[in-house]
């Protein structure tokens, strides 16, 4: 969502009636007490609670969302739905929801996991297109959740100008923060093995052992996820791209869903040079930080050259 303390900083100013100097200078004042033990946004937080302002009951627009904010209020329109899943965690079984949400300054992915909520999707209540209100979510790894303590309600305001395309950031691997949606221009280093797995046809859920949960037996479709490793000269990082997005690498389906094809491909993958769009999350499996690519852009060579001129 753009640089965070930037915008939790002129958000503490507009609400303090201070310049924002004065506020960075009382940041940076709080960062030397605590001998740096706090972030940037952890003391510029601080500031703000030492200023009597709180954010837990005020309306965000969803460029002002910043990450680790645990009472998030917002409203926006519904622009897309995304098939029900299940899942089976740590021995905890049950479903998640998303769609994306969208106001006038941006948009953002919401994930649902109170079986209300989802209900309220399943019935029609709350559909593509709906104006909603969310209130007391939270935000994290650039995605707004909603957890039982959540408000989640269709809204009777209007909205217009509502941003439909995602918007990226241009960043450094080595600046990019857990949640902020980026991109960067960067080489591919390494290049694993993809793996398989299988979605219904009608529902898109993950089919196991040729059945799906809410339509039996059925045969499954071939879904793909592929890691590779990213380079931008800051640092590497371990990526995922999942479906369609994979082909932009130039694979066909074929060299995609076949090993000893994409065995082929796979070195002439090694040094292309890409710009790459997503969002840093945490693998809790591996206990890692991974980029999350959403969309592969060729480099265009002329604005290349446009951007070294600019610089001499």
């Amino acid at each position: 969502m753009g640089d965070n303390y930037s915008q939790l900083v002129s958000r503490i100013a507009e609400a303090s009636v201070l310049d924002i100097s004065e506020i960075e200078r009382r940041v940076e004042a709080k960062k030397a007490k605590l001998s740096g033990l706090v972030s940037k946004e952890g003391a510029a937080q601080i500031v703000a609670a030492e200023l009597g302002i709180n954010f837990d009951q005020e309306r965000s627009k969803i460029s002002q969302i910043v990450h680790g904010m645990r009472r998030v209020n917002v409203i926006g329109k519904i622009l897309e739905i995304f098939p029900i899943r299940e899942f089976n965690k740590n021995g905890r079984e049950g479903r998640v929801c998303s769609f994306r949400l969208g106001d006038d300054s941006a948009n953002v992915r919401v994930i649902l996991w109170d079986v209300h909520h989802i209900t309220l999707i399943e019935q029609l209540k709350i559909k593509v297109e709906d104006v909603i209100e969310i209130s007391n979510a939270s935000y994290r790894n650039g995605e707004i959740h909603l957890g039982s303590f959540s408000d989640l309600k269709k809204s009777n305001e209007e909205l217009k100008d509502v941003v439909v395309q995602t918007s990226y950031s241009e960043r450094k691997l080595s600046d990019a923060k857990p949640g902020e949606r980026f991109k960067t221009r960067a080489v591919i280093v390494n290049v694993f093995e993809p793996r398989y797995f299988e979605v219904c046809p009608e529902c898109g859920k993950r089919v196991l052992d040729g059945k799906c949960v809410n339509h039996g037996e059925v045969i499954g479709k071939k879904r793909a996820i592929l890691s590779i490793v990213l380079d931008d000269g800051s640092e590497n990082i371990r990526s995922v791209i999942f479906g369609d997005e994979i082909k932009k690498l130039g694979l066909s389906e074929e060299e995609i869903f076949s090993l000893e094809l994409f065995a082929g491909k796979k070195n002439a993958l090694l040094g292309e040079e890409k710009i790459f769009s997503g969002n840093l999350r945490s693998n809790q499996l591996y206990n890692t930080i991974e980029m999350n690519i959403e969309n592969i852009v060729e480099i265009n060579p002329q604005e290349l050259i446009n951007e070294l001129e600019s610089k001499n």
